[in-house]
């Protein structure tokens, strides 16, 4: 698996949307209509709309 890379500006915004604090999730894979992000610790991965 590729390395995730920290959060822009416009994607911590909408991680925090979503309750989740964006300083513990990495960004995975940026797709036009969802965003895979990863736990920086755990390693658990979710699917964010991308709005």
């Amino acid at each position: 698996m590729k390395q995730g890379k920290r959060p822009t500006r416009r994607q911590a915004i909408l991680i925090k949307s979503y309750g989740l604090k964006h300083e513990n999730w990495l960004i995975v894979k940026n797709l036009p209509d969802e965003l895979h992000i990863a736990h920086r610790e755990t390693g658990s991965k979710k699917v964010v709309p991308n709005t």
